[in-house]
């Protein structure tokens, strides 16, 4: 299979995911809206999803995959069955540790989530309460990431990613229940945080079942802590500190915005929009990636190299940019459709809004940063994109602390988005320095005129937004159809340019991924 089919099925069952994760929290927001129980389980989901993003969505990749070809390459299936049994043992342990251990410690977990947070108040109790309810899940993304990343290396992408699905739709159930009861803010909060561990155990089940039936092996679970585990998190720490960065710089925002009542919340239904396009692009590319280029250094074949390295940019660059400048001229209508319904009200949605504006603007970065992120991983350098990443977050907690006081919330989002150009500026510059990256001819060409397409579109949906203002304040099926007309017209435009502008359709981009790749 090539590296284009690989990217084409991770994403489209990455979209899938995510819009089953739309539809999870426009629930949310109909259920809690943005009081003190939604910005409770937002503080309180932050470690269950940060450890999600991390583990269970294939950001081990980067660590596994290199060293479990390695023990293939070198003892075989039986030491590469071994070595995946090994692994997943001990990160089950260590992981229930941790979820033990911040379970007892709940009060300071919360508060240090989320300094405004008052000691003693409703919001405080409430967090603590709902994240030792989460925590459980911490135990099955395990196991769940081990198992990704060895189908993942054995090029069975599509199982690997409905995980993320199985974890979405049972989201989904819990929340259709919630809905029915219509047990109080309360009791939807405790039974939503459970959800997340009931969710944690159907991904788990689907993954393990797609290794049962499969032609991979995994060892039985043990322990151990031999020069293999060594190796592997002299490359995982890293590796999990670089791609879960704009996560954590999420939390960092958090914690600054905290403060503030329904900040928290403004922050994350707006994170919600802008973590469509990224998750979409951003994991699928990076995650093919990784085996893609490891196999290419294994067999010195620069230009299957530089092919991989170069339409992965493209793709990054050619299906984010023209997705944030839409996400930043429709923010306010996009918000009011998806979740102004129920306890989430107008001024909510026109905050939220604000906050998807600066995060819009970012996107590319962060798309960028996966995208070349994996040039190093491949070569188990995941220290380089690890010091980008911290970088990156030091300026989105410096800027959020220097904005929040002047812009709240929003300023909060602009440091954030600006923390991702940051970072893939840093690894862009580090790896051109080391003659290890290699654009070729058509991407010199191809990547200016992306980038004239996506001002045009911009343009044109602009227009398309004002003209239909007056429909879309009035919300209701009028305003979503006059949505998804706009969408459709910009989608069209950016279509139509890539042909005048000899960019070449996005059939044909993908074409040239394809190969031995």
């Amino acid at each position: 299979m090539s590296l284009a089919r690989n990217v084409a099925t991770v994403g489209g069952i990455t979209l899938l995911s995510r819009v089953l994760g739309f539809v999870r929290d426009v629930l949310i927001a109909a259920a809690l809206g943005t009081g003190i129980v939604a910005d409770a389980f937002f503080v309180a989901f932050q470690v269950a999803n940060l450890a999600r993003r991390l583990l269970a969505e294939g950001a081990l990749n980067a660590a596994i995959v290199p060293l479990y070809l390695r023990a293939r390459d070198h003892g075989g299936e039986g030491a590469a069955a071994a070595f995946a049994g090994e692994l997943a043992g001990t990160l089950t342990i260590c992981m229930t540790a941790l979820a033990l251990l911040l379970a007892f410690l709940g009060p300071i977990v919360v508060l240090f989530l989320a300094p405004g947070f008052t000691p003693h108040g409703p919001r405080l109790d409430a967090g603590v309460d709902l994240l030792r309810l989460t925590l459980p899940y911490l135990a099955f993304a395990a196991p769940v990431a081990v198992l990704m990343s060895v189908l993942n290396a054995n090029h069975r992408f599509a199982p690997a990613a409905l995980g993320t699905v199985a974890f979405n739709a049972t989201m989904l159930a819990v929340l259709f229940l919630i809905l029915k009861l219509r047990g109080g803010d309360s009791l939807s909060g405790r039974l939503l945080a459970g959800g997340v561990a009931l969710a944690g155990m159907a991904q788990m089940g689907l993954v393990v079942t797609a290794v049962w039936i499969g032609p991979e092996r995994v060892a039985p679970l043990r322990i151990a802590f031999g020069r293999a585990m060594r190796r592997f998190l002299t490359l995982a720490i890293p590796a999990l500190i670089a791609t879960g960065i704009p996560q954590i710089a999420i939390i960092g925002g958090v914690m600054v915005a905290s403060e503030s009542q329904s900040a928290v919340s403004w922050l994350y239904y707006a994170n919600r929009l802008v973590e469509l396009p990224l998750g979409v692009v951003g994991i699928a590319v990076g995650t093919v990636l990784v085996p893609a280029l490891t196999h290419a250094l294994r067999s010195g074949d620069r230009a299957e190299l530089a092919a991989a390295e170069s339409r992965g940019i493209e793709l990054a660059l050619g299906l984010t940019l023209p997705a944030a400048i839409a996400l930043a001229i429709l923010a306010r209508p996009t918000v009011g459709v998806l979740f102004q319904h129920g306890a989430f009200t107008a001024a909510d949605a026109a905050e939220t809004a604000a906050a998807l504006v600066a995060f819009s603007f970012g996107l590319p970065g962060h798309v960028l940063v996966k995208a070349l992120a994996p040039a190093f991983f491949a070569r188990e350098d995941t220290t380089t994109p690890m010091h980008a990443a911290l970088l990156g977050f030091a300026a989105a907690l410096a800027g959020s602390l220097v904005l929040f006081p002047i812009f709240g919330h929003v300023g909060v989002a602009a440091a954030i988005a600006l923390s991702g150009w940051i970072a893939a500026a840093l690894l862009g510059l580090l790896i051109g320095r080391r003659g290890e990256f290699l654009l070729d001819g058509a991407a010199r060409r191809r990547l200016p005129r992306i980038v004239a397409a996506g001002c045009v579109m911009g343009i044109v949906v602009a227009v398309a937004n004002k003209f239909m203002g007056a429909t879309l304040a009035a919300g209701g099926p009028e305003g979503a159809l006059a949505l998804f007309g706009i969408i459709a017209a910009g989608l069209l435009t950016y279509t139509v340019l890539t042909h005048v502008l000899g960019i070449a359709t996005m059939r044909q981009l993908f074409a040239g991924l394809g190969g031995k790749l």
